[in-house]
């Protein structure tokens, strides 16, 4: 049975650069399960991390991971 994807869509204040979308891809990617990550920064405003993965993560991880970062989850969308 093929692995269906699944995309999770965090809302994180505080990007302001390319460093921040770095430091936030970093982080986030090392939650398990985790296969891709892609960060559309709204400098100054709510930017949209986009996170793909095999599995159904954990909300506290990816809140974890985002704090670790420097930065403020928002909020979590899933398709």
């Amino acid at each position: 049975m093929e692995q269906i994807d699944r995309t999770t869509e965090l809302y994180v204040d505080g990007l302001t650069c390319g460093h921040c979308v770095a430091s936030v891809t970093e982080e986030v990617s090392e939650v398990p399960g985790v296969k891709n990550v892609e960060v559309i920064l709204n400098s100054g405003g709510t930017s949209r991390v986009t996170v793909v993965s095999d599995v159904l993560l954990d909300d506290e991880a990816l809140r974890d991971a985002v704090s670790e970062a420097g930065y403020v989850l928002k909020e979590i969308k899933r398709d």
